[in-house]
């Protein structure tokens, strides 16, 4: 395959000057709508590529020419690859979603002139927080999308979304400085924020000072993340804002922190001291999370507080430090930002349809609109870990990699595991009886949903059902990535070639992916199996 260096700064590049296109032609809605499509449907093909081309190894491109450690590096490896690949997507359909509503109703919720550079600006700095290779360009990416994200969290103006953006805001500033603060001192402790340097540097620092720096980024990425006890701003926030904006944040932006937390935890502390810590935290997000799911009336909240849940379960995974639950990690998080925008872009539909989303003004939508029942009730299913969907197998590998550890601990979380698979699945019944069986059809004026946005939402609804279908494929994309990210060599001597084989023991990584190759379907298979004994 041709050397694809060069395409890396693509997926930030485009959204980047399609901005400010977008932007000097505020006065062409028409023009903007062409601009922002292009230029997503172009980092979708760029992600794709690199999906393919970082299978052979890392691609790294040093901007400006100036090589690591001195410059900043852009690195595409396969967890990279994967994160830009299923957020190109979303971000592609929420946007077609967006622009049919607007399109359609003449509504003032996307302001055209502030929605098209305002969200490609979003997708410019998720694109370069997947791809960053140094800290402080991790921390640059994340404030590109929260700017953008204070921006979209607001649009209409109401009251009602301005206190909600108050709080996401103030909560989005004080993770920053917790981040700004852990950066500053893990370079006063090791003179470098280049992630491959701190990699080789970071064993030689205080043992006590290393986990103290830890702790710190752990702090910053889990605000970012949504983890117990820092997400009680969540629910409150993402509701109120107009439902492509709420169905892309809650896919996307606390999956950027969950990236995060897995780049730094195996690439600068493999030694796995924070584990306990998190574990407890994963079986407290999941629990917590899903107690305050089921005690939602209105769809909205209760699908945020699914979200807070299941991001228990990436945490789960990576808290394991093995390749197995690192594995269930990924293959998870791929999972649920495909299927949680999904659900969001649904119930922005349920909306126009039915008037309202709370669930006792709701009833009989299955009568009304019984294509968008179907679209419902298939990522819901696998949300709650119905087999044979993608959450089941996800939710299987995790499990599996949970006996596998066998420490009493892991015992622990992988029945808080199944307890929270099996109140999700009676927190999305509740909602699907309420909003589509039960009841007659309420007394609504003849509403033809938009195509445009019921073309965005089947087609994340296909997108879902895909990622079902190529799940042996998908697994053993995953197997791998977990294999390299443990590693850590492949990632240090692509960044930095001088350093010779950088931290990790690649051969042995490559002899272990040759056999994990030959058996990855059998392996998703299987975990999916066993796991299939004690999860729904």
């Amino acid at each position: 395959m041709p050397d694809l260096s060069w395409a890396v700064p693509l997926p930030v590049v485009l959204p980047l000057s399609a901005a400010g296109l977008a932007l000097a032609m505020w006065r062409h809605a028409r023009a903007q709508n062409v601009i922002s499509i292009v230029a997503l449907s172009g980092v979708l093909a760029v992600a794709v590529a690199l999906l393919f081309a970082v299978d052979d190894g890392p691609l790294v491109l040093d901007v400006g020419g100036w090589t690591a450690p001195v410059g900043i590096p852009l690195v595409a490896d396969r967890l990279s690859a994967l994160m830009l690949t299923v957020s190109s997507v979303v971000l592609l359909c929420v946007l077609v979603y967006s622009l049919s509503q607007g399109n359609q109703y003449g509504e003032d919720e996307t302001p055209v002139a502030i929605f098209h550079p305002t969200y490609l600006v979003l997708a410019a700095g998720v694109n370069n927080a997947f791809l960053s290779g140094d800290l402080f360009n991790l921390y640059v990416g994340f404030e590109i999308l929260l700017a953008a994200s204070y921006v979209l969290i607001t649009l209409g103006g109401t009251g009602e979304r301005v206190r909600a953006g108050t709080i996401y805001v103030v909560v989005s500033l004080a993770s920053s400085l917790v981040f700004l603060l852990a950066i500053g001192l893990v370079y006063a402790a090791t003179g470098t924020v280049n992630l491959a340097q701190l990699a080789e540097r970071l064993p030689d620092v205080d043992p006590g000072i290393a986990l103290a720096l830890q702790l710190l980024l752990l702090l910053a990425f889990g605000i970012k993340a949504a983890v117990f006890p820092l997400s009680a701003w969540l629910p409150d926030s993402y509701p109120t804002a107009p439902a492509p904006v709420t169905a892309v944040f809650a896919g996307l932006l606390t999956k950027v922190g969950v990236y995060a937390i897995i780049r730094t935890q195996t690439l600068l502390f493999p030694e796995g001291r924070a584990d306990t810590l998190l574990m407890w935290v994963a079986l407290a997000t999941m629990v917590i999370g899903i107690l305050g799911a089921v005690a939602q009336n209105d769809i909205k909240r209760l699908l945020s507080f699914t979200l807070v849940s299941h991001i228990g379960y990436m945490v789960f995974g990576i808290a394991l430090s093995t390749d197995a639950g690192l594995t269930g990690a990924v293959f998870y998080v791929a999972h649920h930002i495909t299927v949680q925008t999904t659900l969001f872009l649904v119930v922005g539909l349920m909306e126009r349809r039915g008037g309202s989303t709370s669930l006792d003004r709701l009833g009989g939508l299955a009568k009304l609109a019984p294509a968008l029942a179907v679209m419902f009730f298939v990522p819901a299913m696998s949300l709650a870990g119905i087999p044979p969907l993608s959450g089941f197998l996800g939710k299987a590998g995790l499990l599996q990699a949970g006996v596998d550890a066998g420490t009493p601990l892991a015992w622990v979380l992988v029945a808080g595991g199944v307890v929270t698979s099996l109140l999700t699945l009676y927190a999305i019944v509740k909602a699907w009886n309420k909003a589509f069986w039960q009841g007659a059809p309420a007394d609504l004026p003849e509403t033809t949903l938009p195509k445009g946005m019921v073309g965005a939402t089947a087609a994340l609804v296909v997108a879902g059902v895909a990622i079902t279908v190529l799940a042996g494929p998908l697994y053993g994309y995953t197997e791998r990535a977990a294999l390299t990210l443990r590693d850590r060599g492949a990632y240090t001597a692509a960044v930095l070639p001088d350093s010779g084989r950088g931290t990790g023991q690649s051969d042995d990584v490559t002899e272990r992916e040759n056999g994990d190759d030959a058996g990855a379907a059998e392996a998703a298979a299987g975990a999916a199996g066993t796991a299939g004994e004690v999860a729904p």
